[in-house]
């Protein structure tokens, strides 16, 4: 009777244990799925802001639309720091989280310096006078000049972030975490190295990612955000990242870009979300572009309005940028360039005729 009974305990135990697994199993799916889901909107925003950014590093556009100029400035790059400081991994070992950095730094450290030689040369807006060695690594390790101030804050601000989470022990809470990130960013903001506007927009994205809350629950798709956005974009005053309007400008920015993309067609989508996902190419090698396209703005003078010469400059861009990324994988060299094996995906489309083959 007592062998019955327990081997009655034991049948139900299974059960139950089984029951619950499977309960865990259909969640684990339906959060996989949902990652999937969150992944494409966050590489269709990225998309977004990154096309914003190589449109308004062209001259003659921002000379030509400067309020315009003035409005994308306030969202575009928050929106970016935002979703960095959400997608900053810091569960990793030291090893490979500064080996990711490592891998941030040596194409950011070719093109700054790069950037920083030509700009001793061109007649440019952030042209060197006195080229010299400390300049150079003035510019490489304190005050990047151009464009590539992004990677500099990314590599800065998530380099912090580790070292911050690494002691989280003597934190104990998450805001206690938070606090003592802002204190150090606002640290490295007093000795003239890092935005902590810039630095506070990360801070929002590690802080959305270690509430509960997932991406799509924050920023919220609306097709109602246009309202207030064009409120606010219609006065100059609101056009500062720094201000509480600035906050909600890019707030409403998100919104609007999560509401696009629900009225795309798949084959837009797609290459959308490729884009996004190689926002790096781009960040790397735009200014190489947007430079050398200038003198199309004297070709296509006859347009006014400036819209031939942003299309074609925009495509040449983007498929020179890729071109070059694709030109590094062919010759075996992103191993010694991004730090892995291969940087450019196949295109969805193309990859799943691969995979049905």
């Amino acid at each position: 009777m007592l062998f019955g009974r327990w081997l009655k305990c034991f049948a139900c135990s299974y059960r139950v244990l089984a029951l619950s697994l499977n309960f865990i199993k259909k969640i684990a799916l339906k959060q996989t799925l949902y990652m999937k889901q969150r992944v494409e909107e966050i590489d269709f925003l990225k998309c977004i802001f990154i096309l914003l950014m190589i449109v308004f590093h062209l001259r003659y556009i921002g000379d030509t639309y400067p309020y315009a100029k003035s409005l994308v400035y306030t969202f575009h790059m928050p929106a970016f720091l935002i979703i960095s400081g959400y997608l900053m991994n810091v569960q990793k070992s030291g090893t490979q989280f500064f080996r990711a950095m490592g891998w941030i730094f040596v194409p950011y450290a070719l093109m700054e310096t790069g950037y920083v030689l030509m700009s001793a040369v061109l007649p440019v807006r952030d042209r060197v006078a006195d080229l010299s060695f400390l300049l150079w690594a003035d510019k490489l390790f304190l005050h990047p000049l151009g464009p590539y101030w992004y990677l500099h804050t990314l590599m800065l601000c998530g380099s912090t972030y580790y070292l911050v989470n690494r002691f989280s022990c003597l934190w104990r809470t998450n805001l206690a975490v938070l606090i003592v990130l802002a204190l150090c960013y606002a640290g490295w903001s007093c000795v003239g190295i890092l935005s902590l506007p810039n630095a506070l927009y990360f801070t929002a994205g590690v802080a959305l990612r270690r509430s509960r809350l997932q991406f799509l629950d924050f920023f919220r798709p609306s097709a109602w955000a246009v309202i207030p956005f064009i409120l606010l974009a219609l006065s100059p005053n609101n056009l500062d990242r720094a201000l509480p309007e600035g906050i909600l400008l890019t707030y409403l920015a998100m919104s609007i870009g999560l509401t696009l993309v629900r009225y795309l067609s798949e084959t837009i989508k797609q290459t959308c979300c490729y884009i996004g996902e190689h926002t790096f190419v781009l960040l790397i090698f735009s200014p190489i572009f947007t430079m050398a396209v200038k003198p199309l703005a004297n070709v296509f003078a006859f347009d006014s309005s400036g819209m031939l010469f942003l299309t074609v400059s925009l495509l040449i861009t983007l498929i020179g940028c890729f071109i070059l990324a694709w030109v590094i994988d062919y010759l075996h060299l992103s191993p010694y360039f991004w730090g892995k094996e291969r940087m450019m995906q196949p295109f969805p489309k193309y990859h799943a005729k691969m995979t049905d083959n």
